[in-house]
């Protein structure tokens, strides 16, 4: 489902209101009342003004009240304008976030995970990072290596700082001068290309090379190929054990929700695919996730990449309470960082 501003009508005052109203919710956790909002917020009109515009909200979907309290609680509708006037305003404040990627060299898996950690300190949100899918990463270097006389391993770097291992098995004893050639044609012949290029295919069947050349590099094929089509792109996740601790004792069914996410990260990855727009941030709101498990949070994501395509995403997932200013201006910051990281990476292989 894609960002879409709510089509609701409203005085620039009842925006206004709007914007308190979850700011105050969000960072007091009780409903708010219209006397509590003009003493707290300095509205320069009446608490019965106040009072008639909450109504009118609620009338609109955008706030309600629990039966108990005559204060205001905002709605799902009422988030989902809130995040839409953050997401169109221009990103003129600074962000909390600070992130330093030049220690981690050229490993992109290290970035991730330093993203994520720092992300998670900042917000106190779980914080999660798509890496990027293997097919686009190149290959720095291979080794083939006897281990026994009919064992071989194959361990293929990418230029991410990923390490691809696999043991072949062969019927007859293995050439350990095959073993030594294979490994320097692959470094010469394949290395610098993308993992799932046509080229590297091809270069694995060279009707050039000799029989036993071919037949020895057939049996190798597969740590090339298979480790394209069934890899399952990597999520990165931090903050767990931190949120779980701070979540409000109000919110346990959000918390359920966070613990069952985790358990599922294939489910987390779709939806972090589905909701990448390479253009701006993005948020989704409880029932926006299309995923009963996460009906009481909600999601903050940026995508980050090269300038051709996007490579994954930085987001954060929390309860729909959550302070969406800092969530939003976090992301966007952490995007941009990886974005200049992996420009640097990819260009340097």
């Amino acid at each position: 489902m894609a960002d879409s501003a709510i089509r609701v009508d409203l005085t620039q005052r009842q925006r206004d209101i709007l914007r308190r109203v979850v700011e105050e919710y969000v960072k007091t956790g009780q409903p708010v009342g219209s006397k509590g909002l003009v003493e707290r917020s300095g509205l320069s009109v009446s608490p019965s003004t106040v009072r008639a515009e909450l109504g009118e909200l609620e009338s609109l979907g955008l706030l309600t009240h629990p039966h108990t309290s005559a204060g205001r609680v905002p709605t799902e509708q009422g988030y989902r304008f809130y995040v839409d006037t953050l997401l169109q305003a221009s990103d003129a404040r600074p962000s909390p976030l600070t992130l330093d990627l030049t220690t981690v060299r050229s490993e992109v898996d290290s970035a991730l995970q330093a993203t994520t950690e720092m992300l998670s300190q900042v917000t106190r949100l779980l914080a999660l990072v798509s890496a990027p899918p293997l097919e686009t990463t190149t290959i720095r270097h291979v080794e083939v290596l006897p281990l026994q006389p009919h064992v071989v391993m194959v361990v293929v770097i990418t230029s991410t700082g990923g390490v691809t291992k696999r043991t072949i098995s062969f019927e007859e004893p293995v050439d350990v001068g095959l073993a030594s050639w294979a490994a320097e044609y692959l470094n010469e012949r394949v290395a610098g290309h993308r993992l799932g290029a046509t080229v590297v295919r091809q270069r694995l069947d060279d009707p050039a090379l000799s029989l036993s050349e071919r037949t020895f590099l057939a049996a190798l094929r597969p740590v090339f190929t298979d480790a394209v089509a069934s890899e399952q792109q990597q999520l990165f996740v931090g903050g767990a054990a931190g949120l779980l601790a701070d979540f409000p004792a109000d919110e346990l069914e959000a918390r359920h929700s966070l613990l069952e996410a985790l358990e599922k990260r294939a489910a987390l990855l779709q939806i972090l695919r589905a909701a990448l727009d390479p253009r701006r941030p993005f948020v989704r709101v409880g029932g926006e996730l299309e995923n009963p498990d996460l009906r009481d949070v909600a999601l903050v994501g940026a995508s980050y990449g090269l300038a051709t395509r996007s490579l994954g995403t930085v987001s954060l997932l929390g309860p729909v309470r959550m302070d969406y200013d800092m969530a939003i201006r976090s992301v966007r910051a952490a995007a941009l960082e990886l974005s200049r990281f992996v420009e640097d990476v990819y260009a340097e292989n």
